[in-house]
């Protein structure tokens, strides 16, 4: 069985994540989720437990106060690592190195292959910080997919949407080894 690690940050549209986790745990999938905070504020980690049937990352500690190691097991174990949505925040972190929450430290503890899919504003998309970060992840051999256009839950128009769950779907298995 292949294990797929999907991050999950703060957008809108993390409920298509859901989607996401659902169908791949459906085709036999082992599907571990990491959500920041900020995700949290719009889809709660019981939702993905329940479609993955693997518990939620969402913390760097435990709640006694002992240090896991759990960002190490999950990114040896991972065969593909997804982040989707991913937010300028986690694209920036990534770009500089920063790991000061479970997702960003488990960015820096993979091996496997990583994909990135944006989803925010399109002013946020195409300001020119985000657009170096984000050409700096392929320098590094991050996989950075693009977005949909149309209407976004700000109501502007224009790129930054999240891509279809079903076309996610499709490139996670395509590219799951």
């Amino acid at each position: 069985m292949k294990n797929i690690l999907i991050g999950v940050t703060g957008s809108i549209s993390c409920y298509k994540t859901l989607e996401i986790v659902n169908q791949l745990t459906k085709d036999g999938y082992n599907v571990n989720v990491v959500m920041t905070k900020a995700a949290q504020q719009f889809v709660g980690p019981l939702s993905f437990e329940t479609l993955s049937s693997n518990p939620v990352v969402t913390e760097m500690f435990s709640a006694d106060g002992h240090e896991k190691v759990e960002h190490i097991e999950l990114a040896k174990q991972a065969d593909l690592f997804v982040i989707a949505p991913a937010s300028a925040n986690i694209i920036g972190k990534i770009a500089s190195g920063i790991a000061d929450d479970m997702l960003s430290t488990i960015a820096m503890a993979v091996i496997c292959p990583t994909h990135i899919f944006p989803a925010m504003n399109t002013k946020m998309l195409y300001n020119p910080i985000v657009q170096d970060n984000i050409e700096k992840l392929k320098r590094f051999g991050y996989k950075i997919h693009g977005t949909a256009s149309g209407e976004l839950a700000c109501g502007d128009i224009g790129d930054g949407k999240l891509l279809p769950w079903e076309e996610i779907v499709q490139t996670i298995k395509n590219n799951v080894k």
